[in-house]
């Protein structure tokens, strides 16, 4: 992955033609819901794979220079027009799953428990890119041996990553408190930093994971790794939600006769149960 980079967010769902520009069709169609979305994404990322595959084939036995466009929707059985459907040029094609995975990513930000940290969320969110490389461990090797060797792929790859990490910048910004770090209400360092943290944290495991031939417990390994970052970094990360980490999840207390209980929802049965005995006690 890379330095993190300022851009703007595409939405969701959103398709890009080779022109850089939403096609026409893609324009005027009604967006599908329900399971007809679910069964168009997955052909979409069918294909999109199937492109890659045959991409990555030419790339190792060709070479990337003499490998054409037309070549690649040859090898993978379609036209030309179909393969700029998916990709806008020959390099992007060989990280076919990074839009998808995206999308998880920031699904798993979105449904976050609300007293989780967020630190903790966003080391959970980029667990979806770990398991994007491990679900396919013999690609992933031959494609970082690709990028290793290709400096275009290299660099599709880092533009491609970085997504990761504006994304997780942009949460902890809605949750960490800046202004009580001196950073100041428009610099976003701490957020930044937090967000740098875990994605470097994650791509030496990655790295090293590949270099190994894929071999091992990358989830664990990555575990460890950010431990090691919530050690260095330590509560103070998680400014913008101490006060509500720092409130009991139940407390009760007498009114005359009546005994007052608050909890929350999720507050466990057993808290709330030695909440009402500890407000007994004082009466």
């Amino acid at each position: 992955m890379s330095q993190p980079a300022k851009s703007a967010r595409v939405p969701r769902g959103a398709t890009v033609e080779s022109g850089g520009a939403p096609g026409p069709k893609a324009a005027k169609e009604p967006r599908e819901t329900g399971a007809g979305a679910r069964r168009a994404a997955a052909q979409r990322l069918t294909m999109r794979r199937k492109l890659a595959t045959a991409a990555m084939e030419l790339f190792a036995t060709k070479g990337y220079e003499a490998t054409t466009v037309d070549e690649i929707a040859a090898t993978a059985g379609v036209a030309r027009r179909t393969f700029f459907r998916h990709f806008r040029s020959k390099e992007e094609a060989i990280f076919p799953d990074h839009d998808d995975t995206l999308v998880r990513a920031s699904g798993v930000l979105d449904a976050a428990p609300p007293h989780e940290n967020p630190l903790d969320t966003v080391c959970r969110g980029i667990k979806e890119v770990m398991r994007m490389y491990a679900a396919s461990p013999a690609v992933s090797v031959e494609r970082y041996r690709l990028t290793r060797e290709v400096p275009a792929l290299r660099e599709r790859e880092i533009a491609s990553v970085a997504r990761y990490e504006r994304l997780f910048t942009r949460y902890l910004l809605g949750h960490f408190d800046e202004a009580a770090h001196h950073a100041g209400d428009d610099d976003p360092l701490l957020a930044e930093v937090a967000a740098s943290a875990v994605v470097t944290a994650h791509n030496h495991v990655l790295r090293r994971w590949l270099r190994g031939g894929a071999q091992g417990d990358l989830e664990a390994q990555l575990d460890h790794a950010f431990a090691i970052v919530r050690e260095t970094f330590g509560t103070g990360i998680g400014a913008g939600r101490a006060d509500r980490e720092e409130a009991p999840a139940a407390s009760a207390r007498a009114q005359g006769e009546v005994l007052v209980t608050v909890a929350r929802t999720d507050a466990p049965l057993d808290e709330v149960m030695r909440a009402i005995e500890k407000a007994l006690k004082k009466t």
